[in-house]
């Protein structure tokens, strides 16, 4: 299960669904809602888009796909979304791997109405390229980033950034007991400021593993594929 981050799709890991099922594994890729080929409710209203919303959302694209558990591998939102799953539903994981993903957040709220605001203000053009540019220093890699910026409803990345930005799920995370993969992108400097003092203050632990990509952004498995791919494989093999 390789699940996206906020204002991105399934289109993320077009290359790693061939790649895995290449290597045997059934590889399901799901579009959150308002996002990608997922179409937006009608009501667009913030409750639409609740942490626990798009997490059940994911439950049931799993009941439907007939997998009764999974390998969760989620970036930044995908991985928030496991976190709130693996504490109500700890059955659906074979394992649960994050990269790009905070265990917690205290932002503002003024933090919501900025995605309106930038895409008004830029236009959807310029405000991809400036945000490929940003989430990756590998250039071949902007083009998937750039493209799924520009096909983003603002009006769904502020409804989610209003639950987003205030949560806490360390406590799901610590509660859970199968194994736990943290990939960290050594280049995921803004991630990386709220991720590492919490890594250190969980101390070591029997059923997690954590794994540091020095060329990783945010979005490791664009910049540092082979790298994100290997350290996936080996934690599922072990």
């Amino acid at each position: 299960m390789l699940c996206h981050g906020l204002a991105a799709g399934g289109s993320q890991f077009t290359a790693d669904i061939k790649h895995f099922a290449v290597a045997g594994y059934r590889v399901l890729v799901p579009d959150l809602r308002g996002h990608g080929q997922s179409s937006a409710p009608s009501t667009n209203r913030p409750d639409d888009f609740s942490i626990p919303t798009l997490a059940t959302d994911m439950a049931t694209m799993l009941d439907h796909a007939g997998a009764t558990s999974v390998h969760w591998v989620g970036n930044s939102l995908g991985g928030i979304v496991a976190l709130d799953l693996v504490a109500r539903q700890p059955e659906r994981f074979k394992s649960l791997s994050l990269f790009g993903t905070c265990f917690a957040l205290n932002l503002p709220a003024a933090v919501a109405p900025v995605f309106p605001l930038l895409y008004a203000t830029l236009g959807r053009r310029l405000l991809s390229t400036i945000t490929a540019f940003n989430t990756t220093r590998h250039k071949p890699a902007r083009p998937t980033i750039a493209a799924m910026a520009r096909a983003f409803d603002p009006r769904v990345g502020a409804a989610i950034s209003s639950h987003v930005r205030r949560y806490d799920l360390l406590d799901n995370a610590l509660g859970y007991p199968g194994p736990v993969h943290i990939l960290v992108g050594g280049r995921d400097t803004a991630v990386n400021l709220a991720l590492r003092p919490a890594l250190k203050r969980i101390g070591p632990r029997p059923n997690w593993t954590i794994t540091h990509l020095p060329e990783g952004g945010h979005c490791a498995n664009l910049d540092a594929t082979q790298q994100w791919r290997h350290a996936l494989a080996d934690f599922w093999t072990r």
